[in-house]
């Protein structure tokens, strides 16, 4: 009889059959995408949405559209202020995450979906100002979290955006 252990999903798993090479070892720390139900994304750790690598707004609009629950909105309306506040603003999904950009290819600012949040990401949020509330083990970058229910101080992230959008930032 082969003796089983637990993973760390919870399931046992035939040792005979690791030996035999039948079960593939997975880097720690590294989410495995869950698979999708039919018609829906493929999510990542935390709900983040599973889009392929993309420039223009056709793979920014895939992403929001997947974003799970009350994420979804919120991302539509920063997609929206984004594209209010800087007109001629480039956008591409790069890591499972939308990119904003300008036209001599810097990103200025992306945002990711987590469990509980989306987190904004300000490639240069340290020269903002106000600065964005939260650090970052990068020096320049800044973050901004959004949790359900949270009410978006539309003035101040406009303003964000439009100095993050002046500023050179990461190449797109």
């Amino acid at each position: 009889m082969p003796t089983t252990s637990k993973t760390i999903a919870g399931k046992a798993e035939d040792k005979s059959a690791a030996a035999k090479g039948s079960v593939t070892a997975r880097k720690p720390g590294v989410a495995k995408p869950q698979p999708a139900k039919a018609g829906q994304p493929v999510r990542l750790s935390g709900g983040n949405p599973q889009i392929a690598k993309g420039h223009g707004d056709a793979p920014v609009q895939a992403y929001i559209a997947a974003m799970p629950g009350w994420k979804r909105e919120v991302g539509r309306r920063l997609d929206a202020l984004i594209v209010k506040t800087v007109a001629d603003v480039q956008k591409a999904v790069k890591w499972n995450s939308p990119f904003y950009g300008m036209e001599d290819q810097h990103s200025f600012l992306s945002f990711h979906v987590f469990d509980k949040y989306i987190k904004v990401a300000f490639f240069r949020g340290a020269a903002l100002d106000p600065v964005p509330p939260v650090a970052s083990r990068q020096k320049d970058v800044r973050y901004f979290h959004i949790h359900e229910g949270d009410a978006l101080d539309e003035s101040r992230f406009t303003a964000w955006v439009k100095q993050a959008s002046k500023l050179p930032g990461e190449k797109m």
